[in-house]
């Protein structure tokens, strides 16, 4: 959340000092007479094996040269910020949603619509909408109107539960096609929850969540949510949004269902579950080359459901977007539609374990697929085309109102502070975030 305030803020200054605009910055990678274009991406080792050879075959396709320049994901956006200030904009990057007006409204990155809808050899209803939504702007209303990336991939944040751990204990195996309900999950993780040696100590746990990725699923499910339609009011002072913190909180403090304060700083919840001590845990296509090793067998469900009996939860996605600033925006745009939609692209990436594909027919295949974890699959397509949800920052200019609610909300987490007294001295002090973000964007008030 840090990231994207900064970002912000680093785009506007370097806004303000005029060093944005496309007819004077230069790109990166490109010069004349020269057909190098510059990509910069993130990712580990596997993505760089992965990107690497995708790259390389689009440079045999369509000679050109890609100078690629890899970052850590933690890196990424510093490195970006440097770029963008010292006018070496690459000609192909990584954006996040979130970050899609900012980068409009200050000329970083261009419309590439025309080149989208042109292109041959992609079938753009092939593509997952929310993939391709995410990156529309209309100049109000981000999720409608041109398009100013392409999805590098989609993430949605499905949950996982720890199959071998539920047999062990002689519980029913979750039903994906029913999602529990919140009292049925806390009943399920209270049986899940145990001192597995006796010596007076619990060993493993129900669940073990983390509020900023996993309170939206709940909050929304209860049908509650941070923003109203047209995202000018602060909406957490609701009796669902309010009822479901509660109910998250009490998880911890309450239920006691998922691992103290203490024993979360011994060990995070994160290598609890790697470790088999945690019954519940959201898992992300990203997680399933490591999860590939688990010492337990695990699986996919929805998350449990509140007062709309319907699920959620959060999807992410990264975009691939074009400099404005590229000396080469025609063979720019190629390798961003090339990343994101040629189908042998795609297929090299999702081999390499790095993503589920953005085409949705090799995405049934993949899904369909029973030789690798988990089973159930098809529990990432469903929150992707149903139910899977950008966060609240990713709709406005800035992510500063959305960071302003989990600043300072450890004192409801430990029980200190009800979730009824927290929104309500927060929600002011959000307004104010959003009407100054809006105010920036030039809408509502």
């Amino acid at each position: 959340m840090m990231k994207s305030r900064s970002i912000a803020k680093t785009i506007a200054a370097a806004a303000a000092a005029g060093l944005l605009l496309s007819g004077c910055a230069a790109g990166a990678g490109s010069n004349d007479g020269d057909n190098t274009l510059t990509f910069m991406y993130r990712g580990g080792p596997d993505d760089k094996k992965a990107y690497e050879q995708a790259v390389a075959q689009f440079e045999k396709d369509n000679g050109v040269e890609v100078e690629m320049i890899q970052t850590t994901a933690d890196q990424y956006s510093t490195k970006l910020k440097a770029a963008i200030s010292g006018r070496q904009i690459p000609d192909v990057f990584y954006i996040s949603p979130g970050e899609v007006q900012a980068y409009v409204k200050n000329g970083i990155i261009k419309d590439i619509t025309e080149h989208v809808e042109n292109a041959e050899n992609i079938d753009l209803d092939n593509i997952w909408d929310y993939g391709v939504d995410s990156y529309r702007f209309d100049g109000e209303l981000s999720g409608q109107g041109a398009i100013y990336a392409l999805p590098k991939d989609v993430g949605p944040f499905s949950f996982g539960y720890n199959k071998t751990m539920f047999e062990e204990a002689g519980i029913p195996l979750p039903d994906p096609e029913k999602p529990y309900t919140m009292e049925e999950f806390v009943e399920v993780a209270k049986q899940l929850t145990k001192d597995t040696n006796g010596d007076g100590k619990l060993d493993q746990w129900g669940t073990g969540l983390n509020v900023t990725w996993n309170l939206p699923a709940f909050v929304w499910s209860n049908g509650g949510d941070w923003l109203n339609e047209d995202r000018t009011k602060v909406t957490i002072d609701t009796p669902e949004f309010t009822e479901a913190l509660q109910w998250f909180a009490d998880l911890q403090n309450v239920e006691k269902v998922t691992p103290s304060a203490g024993e979360a700083q011994t060990l995070d919840t994160y290598q609890r579950w790697m470790k088999g001590e945690i019954g519940f845990f959201p898992v992300g296509p990203w997680d399933l080359s490591t999860y590939e090793t688990l010492p337990f067998e695990y699986d996919l469900i929805p998350y449990p459901v509140g007062a709309t009996g319907e699920p959620a939860t959060y999807t992410g996605t990264l975009g691939i977007a074009v400099s404005n600033a590229s000396k080469l925006p025609e063979e720019a745009a190629k390798l961003a539609t090339y990343l994101s939609a040629n189908e042998e692209a795609q297929q090299t990436l999702t081999d390499a374990g790095v993503q589920i594909p953005n085409l949705e027919d090799k995405a049934e295949e993949w899904a369909a697929d029973e030789s690798t974890k988990p089973a159930n699959k098809a529990e990432f397509l469903q929150v992707v085309r149903e139910y899977g949800r950008p966060l609240p920052s990713e709709l406005t200019y800035n992510a500063e109102w959305y960071d302003e609610f989990f600043t300072n909300i450890q004192p409801v987490l430990d029980g200190k502070k009800t979730a009824a007294e927290y929104v309500k001295e927060a929600q002011p002090k959000m307004q104010q975030f959003l009407d100054a973000a809006n105010q920036q964007a030039g809408i509502g008030g």
